[in-house]
């Protein structure tokens, strides 16, 4: 058969998920903040959506409320695309709009000038936006820092590059990353012009910074502290592999002083900055918005959904006109009902978002009220086939509903992922989860003699009097992922 390039034809049966049921699983899995990204995205892709005007609070009902515009959908959570807008309505004109909401505009201004209350528009809502990003500072980094230091330094100007060059190879931590060699190698600058030029940088703010390993940056800080002399300056420059193992007793016979001596000298070691670079990096702490909010009402507990950053949307009228309309040309009819369909798809999948994360989080206040009531030791055993089975949807669908959401309790905000976790059965038939069984070990790391640390062995046996039973090896790992050292690294003498 002679080699070339040929046309076949192959029959296949492929299972495909929709697009919109693609759309559908993206909703439920988003997170809060994410969800609203998408809706911004929706909104900019899809002409008929419009986000509605925020719901007024109690103290907003006055006179100015009721002069809305009667033909206006009533102002749900989000806009029920059941309720359609009577087709022999005529059709919206633009100017006469714009005067009913430019008076609508001007009557609430003086109603809030009148009661001295803040006015609540999206004029405001935007300049406070603006102001918050024109008042944000930008922060100054390690190498900005050290670059400034450089210049009012005694450094010749001829010497600049060579600092730069450094500085350039300084890391986040404040570590220098290259060998002088390498600098050399790589620059064709004399290697004891590059050491030169370091000691220099290392007299530099924060203190440390310039440093080629742990060892050289806590030196540094003794000796810019004036502590030479100092005991923690002998054991770090002679003794820091054994200060890191914890063998202050071989450190101090060694030395001929007590052990004792050293222990407090590894204390005031303790107190130095291991990563100068630390203070110049990004606040990386995370910030969530809960996606339930669980409150205690009596002996009840009511959960509720978070709506509060997800924009309400609903089917514009004008476009729902022009359907109405009998001089629309029946290609734009086509158009604008594709997109009032993918419209209200959209709003479907948010609804049906909300409802199964309430479902879920319910079933969850419903088998954890113990938690809510007194906290992490009460944890049961949950799964989250069980929790799919109660709320009759799919294992997967919890799993994408819990993923990267949060929750708020009594005893704090938590991942509704937390909720979730084997358990083992004690002697007595009680199921505690491992969560439970993970906090128990932190207490009675908490509470040991730290001249005597707990062993595994020891939580084991302390564990198999309180009528649960595990191993030794898996005490280890729960110690392991706690961060916890073991008990030779944790003893102090």
């Amino acid at each position: 058969m002679s080699q070339g390039l040929y046309l076949t034809q192959k029959l296949a049966q492929q299972q495909v998920l929709a697009p919109q049921m693609q759309q559908s699983l993206a909703i439920l899995q988003a997170p809060i903040l994410e969800l609203r990204s998408l809706v911004e995205q929706e909104l900019q892709q899809n002409p008929v959506l419009e986000e509605a005007p925020p719901q007024p609070t109690p103290e907003d009902e006055t006179s100015a409320i009721k002069k809305e515009d009667p033909t206006e959908p009533p102002a749900d959570v989000y806009y029920d695309p059941a309720v359609e807008k009577p087709s022999n309505q005529p059709v919206d004109d633009f100017q006469v709009e714009f005067e009913k909401l430019a008076m609508l505009d001007q009557e609430w201004k003086e109603k809030f000038s009148e009661t001295n209350q803040p006015l609540r528009s999206a004029d405001v809502e935007e300049e406070k936006r603006k102001y918050m990003f024109d008042s944000l500072t930008s922060e100054t980094s390690l190498s900005e820092f050290l670059l400034e230091q450089m210049r009012l330094s005694d450094l010749p100007p001829d010497k600049y590059p060579v600092a730069e060059m450094i500085i350039g190879n300084i890391d986040e931590n404040g570590y220098l990353q290259a060998t002088i060699d390498e600098l050399a190698y790589s620059t064709n600058i004399p290697a004891d012009e590059i050491e030169q030029v370091l000691k220099v940088i290392q007299t530099f703010q924060p203190s440390g910074v310039g440093a080629r390993n742990l060892k050289e940056c806590l030196l540094i800080q003794l000796e810019q502290a004036g502590k030479e002399d100092t005991l923690e300056y002998k054991i770090i420059k002679n003794y820091i592999d054994k200060l890191a193992k914890h063998h202050f007793r071989e450190i101090a016979k060694e030395l001929n002083i007590e052990i004792e001596d050293v222990q407090k000298a590894a204390e005031r070691i303790s107190r130095l900055e291991p990563k100068p670079g630390r203070i110049f990096l990004p606040d990386n702490d995370i910030y969530v918005v809960p996606e339930v909010f669980v409150e205690k009402v009596g002996d009840d507990y009511v959960v509720s959904v978070n709506n509060e950053y997800v924009p309400r949307l609903r089917i514009s009228n004008i476009y729902k006109d022009l359907m109405a309309n009998p001089n629309t040309p029946p290609q734009d009819k086509d158009y604008i009902k594709a997109k009032i369909n993918a419209g209200k798809n959209f709003i479907k999948s948010i609804h049906h978002r909300q409802q199964t994360i309430i479902s879920i989080a319910k079933e969850i206040v419903k088998r954890q009220r113990k938690f809510m009531d007194k906290g992490v030791s009460y944890l049961k055993p949950m799964t989250m086939s069980e929790i799919a089975e109660a709320v009759g949807v799919h294992e997967t669908t919890v799993s994408r509903t819990v993923s990267g959401k949060y929750m708020k309790t009594p005893q704090g905000v938590f991942e509704m992922k937390y909720f979730f976790s084997s358990g083992i059965q004690t002697l007595d038939g009680q199921n505690l989860s491992n969560k439970t069984i993970k906090q128990m070990i932190i207490d009675l790391f908490k509470n040991e003699d730290p001249s005597n640390p707990l062993s595994d062995h020891d939580i084991v046996q302390i564990l198999a009097q309180k009528g649960i039973v595990i191993a030794r090896r898996t005490v280890a790992k729960y110690r392991t992922e706690l961060k916890i050292l073991p008990s030779n690294l944790r003893k102090e003498y």
